[in-house]
C-alpha cells in the first residue's frame, strides 16, 4: 500500500500536467483516463448512447469529491465551486469558478447565463450539497438546480473498493485522495439514465424530488428528507460525544456510515453508555427500552422493546414511533409512574405531540400535514422538541 501510494504520487503529478496542458477534447479525456487507470482509478460507464441527449444540467448524487473528475472523463462538463475560497486549489481540483459569493439566487442566475450560450458545455451538479457512501440513502436533494433549466439528465454513480470504505464522513479531500492511491484499486459505476423534463406548472421542489426518487430506484436505496444541515449537525454531535469521558457510540448504520445496516440511523446513540459492547442482547434492548420510555412514556414497553429488536438504535425507534410507521394504543396511565414534568418540560412535551394547548388542558387533535413538505417540518419540529426535553 505505501509503495503504491508513494508511487501512484509521482504518477499523478504527471496526470494533472497532462490535463493541463492539453485542451478538452475527446484525446485528452482517453489519454487521461488511461492514465488514471494506472492510479486505480477505473472508469466504467452504462448505456452512454444517452449521455447528453437533450440536457445541457447533469444531476447526480455525491459519493466522493473527485465525482466531478470521473465524469469529467466520460463527456465534457463542467462542476461550480460552491464553497471553499476561490483559487489555485479550486481550479486545480476540476471547479469552474464563477466570481459569485452571494446568494443561492445569484448562483442561479449566473448558471442560467452560463447554459444560454451553447458552446458552453453542460452543468453538471450534485443537489445532495455532501458526500455519502452512497449504499443506505440519498440526502434530500436542494431545489435551486432544478431552476436552471427544465429538462435535467439524472447520473448514477456508485463506487467501491476493496479493504477500506469509499467515503467516509468528515474527511478531507487530501484524505480521500491518498486513500485511493493506496488501495489497489477503486471502481467508478457511472450509469447514464434518460433526460426527464419538467412537469407543467411543477415546482422546483416537486422536480428535485421526482429525479431524487427516480436516482433512488436506479441505485436501489433509499430516498431520505435528511439534508446536508443535518448531516453537518450529526457530525457536530459525534465531534462533541466523542470528547465526553463516557461518550455514546455512534450508529453505525445509515448514509453517514462506512457500511450499509439494515435501518437507517443518524441522530443518536445505538447502545447506552452505562452497556458494554459486549452485552446480552436482551439487557441491551431491556436498556434501550427504558431510554425510549422516559422520552415517550405513553408507548407501552412491549411495543418499544418489539422496534428495538428491529432497528437496535434508540433514536430510530423514537422516530418510527413519532412518524407512526409502528402503530401501537397509548398507556392510559404514566402519570402516576413518571415525576410531573416542571413547566419548561410540559412545554416541550406538548410541542413533542403536536399540540399547542396548555399541559393541563386537553391534548390538541393532531393534524396530518396535506404535503409532504409540510409533514417533514412538522417531524423536523417535533425531534427537535423532543431532543430539547431529553437533554433537560
Amino acid at each position: 500500500g505505501l509503495c503504491l501510494l508513494v508511487l501512484r504520487v509521482f504518477i499523478g503529478v504527471h496526470v494533472f500536467l497532462v490535463s493541463c496542458a492539453l485542451p478538452d477534447s475527446v484525446v485528452r479525456r482517453f489519454i487521461v483516463r488511461v492514465m488514471c487507470s494506472v492510479l486505480g482509478l477505473l472508469v466504467r460507464q452504462s448505456d452512454p448512447r444517452l449521455r447528453g441527449v437533450g440536457a445541457r444540467v447533469f444531476i447526480a448524487n455525491h459519493v466522493t469529491p473527485f465525482d466531478h473528475n470521473v465524469v469529467s472523463l466520460l463527456t465534457s462538463c463542467n462542476t461550480p465551486a460552491l464553497s471553499g475560497a476561490p483559487g489555485f486549489i479550486c481550479w486545480s481540483r476540476g471547479f469552474m469558478e464563477l466570481g459569485v459569493t452571494g446568494s443561492r439566487a445569484e448562483l442561479v442566475d449566473s448558471l442560467k447565463e452560463y447554459s444560454t450560450h451553447q458552446g458552453n458545455p453542460p452543468l453538471l451538479l450534485f443537489p445532495e450539497e455532501a458526500a455519502t457512501n452512497g449504499r443506505a440513502g440519498l440526502l434530500r436533494f436542494s431545489s435551486w438546480p432544478f431552476s436552471i433549466l427544465d429538462v435535467v439528465q439524472p447520473v448514477a454513480l456508485q463506487v467501491r473498493r476493496p479493504l477500506v470504505a469509499v467515503s467516509v464522513a468528515d474527511s478531507s479531500w487530501i484524505t480521500e485522495l491518498l486513500w485511493t492511491f493506496f488501495v489497489p484499486f477503486t471502481v467508478y459505476q457511472v450509469r447514464w439514465m434518460p433526460s426527464v423534463p419538467r412537469r407543467a406548472d411543477e415546482r422546483s421542489e416537486d422536480f428535485a424530488l421526482r429525479v431524487q426518487e427516480l436516482l433512488a430506484m436506479e441505485l436501489g436505496v433509499v430516498s431520505t428528507r435528511i439534508t446536508a444541515a443535518d448531516r453537518t449537525e450529526h457530525m457536530k454531535r459525534l465531534r462533541h460525544t466523542s470528547r465526553l469521558p463516557f461518550a455514546p457510540g455512534g450508529c453505525p448504520g445509515g448514509v453517514l456510515a462506512m457500511e450499509p445496516q439494515p435501518r437507517l440511523c443518524f441522530w443518536g446513540s445505538q447502545v447506552p453508555p452505562s452497556l458494554p459492547e459486549g452485552a446480552p442482547e436482551d439487557v441491551r434492548v431491556v436498556a434501550m427500552a427504558q431510554q425510549v420510555k422516559e422520552v415517550l412514556p405513553h408507548v407501552p414497553l412491549e411495543v418499544i422493546r418489539t422496534d428495538l429488536v428491529q432497528t437496535n438504535c434508540v433514536d430510530t425507534t423514537i422516530a418510527n414511533l413519532l412518524e407512526g410507521r409502528v402503530p401501537f394504543f397509548p398507556e392510559s396511565k404514566e402519570a402516576g409512574d413518571l415525576p410531573a414534568p416542571s413547566t419548561s418540560q410540559a412545554a416541550a412535551a406538548s410541542g413533542i405531540q403536536g399540540s399547542v394547548a396548555a399541559p393541563s388542558s386537553k391534548p390538541a387533535t393532531k393534524q396530518f400535514a396535506k404535503s409532504p413538505v409540510e409533514r417533514h417540518l412538522s417531524l423536523q419540529e417535533r425531534k427537535r422538541a423532543l431532543y430539547d426535553y431529553a437533554r433537560r
